[in-house]
């Protein structure tokens, strides 16, 4: 609908813009501390004030009687600030330290992201679809979350599909509550079907060792502050300067990636050389681009574009889910090991395969709680759900959209 035909239209400038997301993200969070369930399926706080904005939008729209636009200027800031902060998290060493059963469950979730992509196509081809649908249903929304669906979301917007934003946010909160809902069925039917045990605490020694190993100073100060942000800002300047060279060669990659690889290039140089760098702070600043990135992208949802689709939509979904229960009892569970804490483990990936890492420490917490502790499972889940997934499903998906388009 033409916003010339609306009774009422704001165009929203950049400080109006922020300004709104602020106070969506604000109310987010006022409202998450009075809703139980929505503290309980971990849905993020600018979520619930960015979507509670897309219905306000869809009642201009039904009506004409209002509607807006927004400047995205610092929205696409943000998100490669948030993706360049991923970058950071990317680590080899921190890979190696964390030994075989961290590299072999990320081969695990990393499978997974490329079936959830390959499901998703397919489906979205038989039912004759655009199959970049398939992505938006894929693991840009289930591994990748909210976060991941903001930023692909326009992009897969600006390759074709109207509503890429809209289908990826629905098809992330659908996970959330999914994720969560999945973990502990599948969790109850290993236990009883192969009467596993916890490992006893002296077999755990060496992940809580490892654990302790990996602690870093998480103080914040003005001078760590400032060296996160000129980290930060100097990644996504020579990636953007690398990103020109590749346009001038005919090679066109979305712009987030290549800050994100040169922030991954920085953090392992500083490994090897045993510079500190500020990776609590760098985490911090990413985390806060996120959220107010998050808000300004569920403002500019159009959910009356979702009606058509609700169908195609929710069996993709259902499969979705379905594939996410039988990987984690027959993949996840067999690769970990088969035991307890592979149990543990498969409660844990059905959390953060369909929704995200907070999700998945809470199916495992009450999971533990009940059978009792794992605590390699604490480590292995965790370590590779926020350092290491993002970065690898960042680049399956650009790679799957290279592809397709």
């Amino acid at each position: 609908m033409d916003d010339a035909l609306m009774l009422f239209h704001y165009d929203c400038n950049m400080t109006v813009t922020l300004a709104l997301a602020a106070l969506l993200l604000v109310l987010g969070h006022i409202i998450k501390r009075f809703v139980p369930l929505l503290r309980k399926f971990f849905i993020p706080a600018p979520v619930i004030g960015g979507i509670i904005f897309a219905f306000i939008t869809l009642a201009g729209y039904q009506t004409k009687a209002f509607s807006f636009s927004f400047d995205s200027s610092l929205k696409d800031l943000l998100m490669t600030a948030f993706f360049t902060s991923v970058g950071f998290t990317a680590s080899f060493r921190m890979l190696v330290k964390g030994g075989m059963a961290v590299a072999i469950f990320l081969t695990v979730a990393v499978l997974l992201i490329c079936l959830q992509n390959l499901i998703g196509i397919g489906l979205a081809e038989l039912f004759g679809l655009n199959p970049l649908i398939g992505l938006a249903t894929g693991s840009i929304p289930l591994s990748g979350g909210h976060g991941t669906s903001a930023a692909f979301g326009p992009l897969l917007e600006e390759h074709g599909l109207n509503a890429g934003l809209s289908i990826s946010i629905a098809s992330a909160t659908f996970g959330l509550v999914a994720g969560s809902m999945l973990g502990g069925p599948i969790g109850k039917r290993l236990l009883s079907r192969y009467n596993l045990r916890p490992a006893s605490l002296s077999a755990d020694k060496q992940y809580t060792d490892s654990e302790t190993a990996l602690d870093a100073v998480k103080t914040v100060k003005e001078s760590t502050l400032f060296a996160a942000s000129a980290w930060i800002i100097m990644a996504m300047g020579a990636g953007y300067f690398i990103n020109v060279f590749l346009q001038d060669h005919k090679i066109i990659l979305p712009a987030y990636l290549m800050p994100m690889l040169v922030a991954c290039v920085f953090r392992n140089y500083c490994d090897l050389t045993r510079k500190e760098i500020p990776l609590h702070t760098i985490s911090m600043l990413g985390s806060l681009g996120l959220q107010f990135f998050l808000a300004m992208a569920l403002m500019t949802m159009k959910l009356w574009q979702l009606a058509d689709l609700a169908v195609p939509l929710i069996t993709i979904l259902l499969v979705q889910t379905i594939t996410m229960g039988l990987y984690a009892y027959f993949v996840t569970f067999k690769v970990m090991g088969s035991d307890y804490d592979a149990a543990v483990i498969a409660v844990g990936h059905c959390g953060f395969g369909l929704g995200a890492t907070p999700n998945a420490m809470a199916n495992m917490d009450t999971f533990t709680g009940a059978n009792g502790e794992s605590t390699k499972a604490f480590f292995v889940v965790p370590l590779v759900g926020s350092l290491f997934i993002d970065f690898f499903n960042a680049i399956i998906i650009t790679t799957f959209m290279q592809f397709i388009i």
